[in-house]
């Protein structure tokens, strides 16, 4: 059999999930070559929560970190998290934005998108899949693993088949919270593999533990790749560290060959990165948290929701707000806990301890409850989604919810325009998201965006001396590692 193929996320998924997303493009090129060389099969650079947090607090044009990253690692295709119909905002768009973002995207570098929708409402990816296909790139349909009374491996297969008919070039198993036991995570993998003909891929974090293990019994159901990443921004909230993976195939028929001298060097470098970003990293991001198993709380949202309760001063509340999370989800229709319905099922567990069940209840969790994000894997309560439609004055729909959306492109240009900001498409797409991010980047002075602490020193240990460099448009940027 062919080795199992290791996707990169430390750029992505692996600073969402442990250090908020704040990792900064600079903070990332100097160790580029290195993880370019490897020879992963991508490298997940963009996407996700990173767009948002760039924007909100790191003042970087989304875009510009797309094409830095890409010059930065030209070898290796570049992967990124597309959220289908939200893109990777925090609600439904119009088709022709959607398909704005994709053709842009596309255009600056990206080679593979995973498509998936928070709901599983495979609607809901179909125009996102077109248009990936229609750019000539990949399109990763992705389903969003869970377990409920009403999610079976049957039916995550069932969604594989169709996504395969959708047109996708490749399907994923996503455990946005470690979820998936080993033995269920053969069983959906074998699914998938003896009823589609197209590469079947595998992402989990390590949150509960169950990550590594899982990873082991899925390529023994002979999954084509698995995300890994790099410590010390990865296990615990993020995906298993690369070593450790390689590690644990010792021996096995399909262990990759990847070196993981380089992977040393890339994790030291990374250390003084963490330390950088010690005010938005948590040791309890770290350890393994089998209490998951019961909230289900992916670990991008545990690391970036720990900060907010913390900025709310309900840090004391943590226990009560995630104990609380799988009531609302239940009521809401059994639905997966993935952006953006994590953070719309987080809050409302929130107000729910804050102010008491429902008593204030969010304009985002009634649209779940009234249709507006598509259609849920169970029936919504009916109690909740009567005072959904009481409180908001909205009707229950049963369509694609994007069908309720006109063309918003134009109009995005023209209000552009107006502001005297650029009317390209990558201001369109961007504005459309995140409004008041954009406007703020072009007001805001540099210092609005620098840590509030000051960065402590790097925690690099060990001898020896080495130095990375990369030039990107005549700009050289150089990380030098002296003997200490």
């Amino acid at each position: 059999m062919k080795p199992v193929v290791f996707n990169n996320t430390v750029l992505r998924d692996g600073h969402q999930s442990l250090a908020a997303t704040r990792m900064k493009t600079d903070q990332m090129l100097p160790i580029c070559p290195v993880l370019d060389n490897i020879g992963f099969g991508a490298l997940e650079t963009w996407g996700g929560a990173t767009i948002d947090s760039g924007l909100r607090f790191l003042g970087e044009f989304p875009f510009d970190r797309l094409d830095t990253l890409k010059k930065a690692c030209p070898k290796t295709k570049h992967m990124m998290l597309f959220r289908g119909q939200n893109m990777v905002g925090y609600q439904h768009y119009a088709d022709d934005i959607v398909e704005a973002f994709v053709n842009t995207s596309a255009r600056h570098g990206m080679d593979i998108f995973r498509v998936f929708d928070a709901l599983n409402d495979t609607r809901n990816l179909e125009c996102a899949i077109s248009a990936v296909k229609r750019a000539g790139k990949e399109a990763h349909g992705t389903i969003c693993y869970t377990s409920s009374p009403v999610h079976t491996v049957e039916k995550f297969v069932k969604m594989g088949c169709e996504l395969e008919e959708m047109g996708a070039s490749g399907i994923v198993l996503k455990d946005m919270a470690g979820l998936v036991p080993p033995y269920i995570a053969y069983k959906i993998i074998k699914g998938l593999k003896d009823n589609v003909k197209i590469p079947v891929l595998f992402h989990t974090h390590d949150t509960t533990g169950l990550g590594a293990t899982s990873y082991y019994a899925a390529i023994d159901a002979g999954v084509d790749a698995v995300d890994v990443s790099v410590v010390p921004f990865a296990n615990g909230t993020a995906q298993p560290d690369a070593a450790r993976m390689i590690a644990m195939l010792a021996d096995h028929e399909r262990k990759p060959s990847y070196d993981t001298k380089a992977l040393s060097e890339i994790r030291e470098f990374l250390k003084g990165v963490y330390a950088q970003l010690g005010a938005y990293t948590m040791p309890k991001n770290e350890v393994i948290d089998s209490d998951a198993l019961n909230y289900q709380v992916p670990g991008g949202m545990l690391s970036n929701f720990r900060n907010q309760l913390k900025e709310q001063k309900m840090e004391d509340k943590f226990e009560a707000v995630f104990a609380e999370v799988p009531y609302v989800r239940e009521k809401l229709g059994w639905i997966p806990l993935v952006t953006p319905t994590s953070q719309i099922v987080g809050t409302q567990a929130m107000m729910n301890v804050k102010f008491g069940r429902w008593k204030m209840f969010t304009p985002q969790a009634m649209d779940i409850a009234l249709g507006y994000y598509g259609r849920t894997p169970a029936p919504v309560d009916p109690e909740i989604r009567a005072l959904a439609a009481k409180n908001s004055g909205k009707d229950p729909i049963e369509c694609r919810p994007a069908d309720l959306k006109k063309p918003g492109m134009e109009d995005l240009r023209k209000t552009l325009r107006e502001k005297g900001l650029k009317d390209d498409d990558e201001h369109c797409v961007i504005y459309a998201m995140f409004p008041q991010q954009l406007e703020d980047i072009y007001k805001k002075p540099r210092s609005a965006y620098e840590l509030k602490k000051p960065a402590p020193k790097s925690s690099l240990s060990g001898k020896g001396k080495g130095e990375f460099s990369l030039n990107i448009d005549g700009v050289s940027h150089k990380v030098v590692i002296e003997e200490i």
